[in-house]
Order: C-alpha cells, then sequence, then structure tokens
C-alpha cells in the first residue's frame, strides 16, 4: 500500500476455504464450495467412489458419483456428486471442489463440518469471488456484477448486471483511463525533461481531458437509468374514495391483491406489491382515498396515504371521468401539482364527463391515460406512459446502461470535477504541474471502478454485501 492508501492487486496463496453455497432450506441440491490449496486433498480425504475407492487424479472436471464418508465413524453422511476444478481454471483462480449433496439442511452441515474438520475454514461473505478478483480472473467491477446478477429483479437489470460482469463497463473505464494516462504521461514528461520534449501545446491538452470528460459525462446520463433497472421505482397510486384505485393495482400486478369492492373508503391503509412493467421493476403502493373524515380509522388511512405519495418516485392521480371534477379532485391535485405525475381519467365505460381539455388545463403536460380497469382497457397504455417516465425516454435494445452501482456514479463524478479542475487550470495558463495533479487524480479515480488502484477500506465494503458461499 502506498502514502494514498492505494493497493496494487496481486494474487497471493491462502488457506483454505469452505461454505454452503446455496441457500438453506429443504431443495434439490445443495451445494458446498471448497476452495484452496487443500481442496483436493480434503476432499480425498473424505470422499469415495460408489465402488468405494479413493478419487483417481485423472478425474478432474468431470462430475463423480460417490459418498462423503466421516473418516472417524465411517459412517455414510450422504450420497453426493463431486466435481473438482484445480486451479487457475477455476472460478477463483485455486483448487475448487464442489459437492453437491441433497439439499436439506442436515446433510449440507454435516458434510460442511468434516470439510472444517480436516483443516478449511468458514468462508467469510463474498470470499471466493474476492479471491477471484484478487487472483486477476476479474477486475472489480466485474466482481461488483456478481451481486448485482443475484440480486435482479427484471430482465432489464439482468442484462445489465451481465453486460459488467462480462467486462463492458471495465473496457469503457480502461479507455478513459488510457487516455488520461497519455496525457499524463506527455504532462509528467514535460516536468521531468523540459529540454528534451516538443513544444507545449496547452490547447490538445484541452481536447484530450474534453473527450475524456465527454466520455464519463456519457456513463453518468446513463446511470439513472442504470439505477432504476438496479433498484426499481415506487409509484403510488392516489385519488379520492371509489376512483378504483385498488382495480389499477390489481390490474398492473395481474392479480386480487386488493380488495375492491362498491363501498367507498374500503381501503384503511396502503397496499404495497411489487410489479415488473416494460422490463422495470415497480414497488406499486395502493393509498386510502384521500378526503376529510371524522372516522378515526379511515383518517389514519388519509394521514399514511399522504406519507406515501411524499416517498414515491411517480405518482398516479386516478379520477372518475364519467363525474365532474370536484373540490376533492383538486383539493388532491394541489397536493400533488409539483410531482412526477401520471393521470388516469378511469371509468370511460360509463361516459366521459372530464375532458382531455378539462385536465390541460388543471395539468398541464402531465400524461393522461383514459382507462376502464373494468374492462381493462387502457393498462397497456399506462404501462406505456409508466415506462417512458421511468426510464426517461425508453430503452432501446443495444443501449442498455452500463452504470447502476452507486460507488461507480460517485466515481466517475468525482473523477469529472478532477478534470475540470485541470481543464480550467489549463485555460488560465497556470504552470503544468497543477494540471498533472488533478489529471492524475482522475486516474486514481477511474482505477477504483476496475480496482487497478483501490484502497483496502473500498475492497472490504464491496465483499462485505455478498452473501457467504459466492
Amino acid at each position: 500500500m502506498d502514502e494514498r492508501g492505494v493497493i496494487e492487486i496481486q494474487s497471493e496463496r491462502s488457506d483454505t476455504i469452505a461454505s454452503i453455497s446455496t441457500p438453506l432450506g429443504e431443495g434439490g441440491i445443495g451445494i458446498v464450495r471448497i476452495s484452496g490449496p487443500e481442496a483436493i486433498l480434503i476432499s480425498r480425504r473424505l470422499f469415495r467412489t460408489h465402488s468405494g475407492k479413493y478419487i483417481r487424479p485423472s478425474r478432474v472436471r468431470r462430475m463423480i458419483y460417490g459418498k462423503i464418508i466421516d473418516p472417524q465413524s465411517g459412517d455414510i453422511v450422504d450420497e453426493v456428486l463431486l466435481l473438482i476444478m484445480p486451479g487457475p481454471r477455476s472460478y477463483t483462480c485455486e483448487d475448487v471442489v464442489e459437492i453437491d449433496c441433497h439439499g436439506g439442511p442436515q446433510p449440507l452441515k454435516r458434510v460442511l463440518e468434516l470439510i472444517l474438520k480436516e483443516g478449511a475454514r468458514l468462508a467469510e461473505p463474498g470470499e471466493f469471488t474476492r479471491r477471484a478478483f484478487l487472483n486477476g480472473r476479474i477486475d472489480l467491477a466485474q466482481a461488483e456484477a456478481v451481486i448485482d446478477v443475484i440480486r435482479s429483479r427484471s430482465d432489464a437489470a439482468l442484462k445489465r448486471a451481465t453486460r459488467q460482469l462480462v467486462g463492458q463497463l471495465s473496457d469503457r473505464i480502461r479507455e478513459i483511463r488510457n487516455i488520461l494516462v497519455g496525457l499524463l504521461a506527455d504532462l509528467e514528461a514535460r516536468l521531468d525533461f523540459p529540454e528534451d520534449v516538443d513544444e507545449i501545446d496547452m490547447d490538445q491538452w484541452g481536447i484530450r481531458c474534453q473527450e475524456a470528460m465527454a466520455k464519463i459525462g456519457g456513463l453518468l446520463n446513463d446511470a439513472r437509468r442504470g439505477r432504476v433497472l438496479r433498484e426499481g421505482v415506487s409509484i403510488a397510486i392516489v385519488g379520492k374514495v371509489n376512483v378504483g384505485k385498488s382495480s389499477l393495482l390489481n390490474a398492473l400486478l395481474g392479480s386480487e391483491r386488493a380488495i375492491v369492492t362498491d363501498i367507498p373508503g374500503t381501503t384503511r391503509d396502503t397496499v404495497e406489491d411489487v410489479a415488473v412493467i416494460r422490463g422495470i421493476p415497480v414497488r406499486l403502493i395502493d393509498t386510502a382515498g384521500i378526503r376529510e373524515t371524522k372516522d378515526a380509522v379511515e383518517s389514519i388511512g388519509v394521514t399514511r396515504a399522504v406519507a406515501a405519495l411524499e416517498r414515491a418516485d411517480l405518482l398516479i392521480f386516478v379520477i372518475d371521468s364519467s363525474r365532474p371534477l370536484d373540490d376533492e379532485d383538486l383539493m388532491i391535485w394541489e397536493k400533488i401539482k409539483e410531482r412526477s405525475t401520471i393521470i388516469v381519467l378511469n371509468k370511460v365505460d360509463l361516459g366521459v364527463k372530464v375532458t382531455r381539455d378539462d385536465m390541460v388545463r388543471l395539468a398541464g403536460s402531465a400524461p393522461i391515460v383514459y382507462t376502464s380497469i373494468l374492462n381493462h382497457e387502457g393498462i397497456s397504455e399506462l404501462e406505456d406512459r409508466i415506462f417512458d417516465l421511468v426510464s426517461g425516454g425508453g430503452v432501446e435494445a443495444g443501449a442498455d446502461p452500463l452504470v447502476g452501482n452507486i460507488r461507480h456514479i460517485r466515481v466517475l463524478e468525482a473523477s469529472k470535477e478532477s478534470l475540470e479542475a485541470a481543464l480550467n487550470t489549463l485555460r488560465q495558463r497556470l504552470p503544468i504541474d497543477m494540471v498533472a495533479v488533478d489529471v492524475r487524480e482522475a486516474v486514481d479515480r477511474l482505477g477504483e471502478i476496475t480496482g487497478e488502484a483501490v484502497s483496502e477500506d473500498v475492497i472490504n465494503r464491496i465483499f462485505e454485501e455478498f452473501c457467504i458461499g459466492k
């Protein structure tokens, strides 16, 4: 580690680790994973083939059927399949053994206990992936993509995570970093050997700064959509009583999640559930009808409805279009008019008494969708409007955002700020050592994404988010 708290990534030989790599609970298969210099030796002590023999050295990268035996008692612990993957052609670049057991808690626990007794230690959260990173098989951005793949809540989120996993984000970062490393080499050559280099061309240096800034800006412009794909958004369905809010929730979910009756005020509390709309995960929140009431229980529901709309990313304002706008509609609009809102004019099957012109005069350019939730009319158009607002205009195939990780966003923002400072210094024709400091800062920052130069504290925080066994 140098004076800036930056460590260089290098391979390291370590002890042998083991853990259960599948979720606890009953299932068809459970996997115990071992990695390290003693992994193969430990498996040979515990495993016997179906005919009672030890594993032959040639039986690698092939599933072997057999049993796990307790060396002390000779008892059969479980009937298993065993796979040996010698390093460096393995997930961690170390010797790796995976044991496919029956998927109950007890056989997995017993197999793991035997492995630990034979000299392995229990792996820490994310330690297998951490070793893959430290041993150079993947970079830090790819390591973070592993957890994003696991936590993906939609096809779009999974697609973004897999693009990062195969190195597409890393390639973009290295492309930017190479521009800056070349610029930094010119600057430092000018400082170290001023008599041996060509005439200063600050304008060309400025152009290279701007090129790198533009590429960083492109990644940051996509970052909001990346966050949406990774985390989803919350959408509150608001409106007065008996306008069809709960029916709309059920229609968007495709299931009868909320109770629907003709009795006004049926919903007394918020009802939440998750749906995937056009590939984007959304948390839908059905709220109580907002109105003045003396009913103590309904009043609590109204209070919670107001709180829900305040924390939501997007609002759907449902209006009964078969009745003229009234004071309750106007009161609700006053509460939400500064928020990102889609207006749904429902119950068009009963006749329309609220026109689009009425809503334009009230709500300006807010998207308006006519629906008959009873007849499932207008739901597809509403989903389109939700997607348009959430994604910022649509995500075309092949142009999915690469950046969704908040750490990456902050690093990119800091890198861009450093380059803005360098560009400002160039424009003022200040000493070039000041430019070099800012460019070096940007280079180091970008290295934090791929792991080419990153603090140990950052590495620890990243892998603490992983589950044990990955």
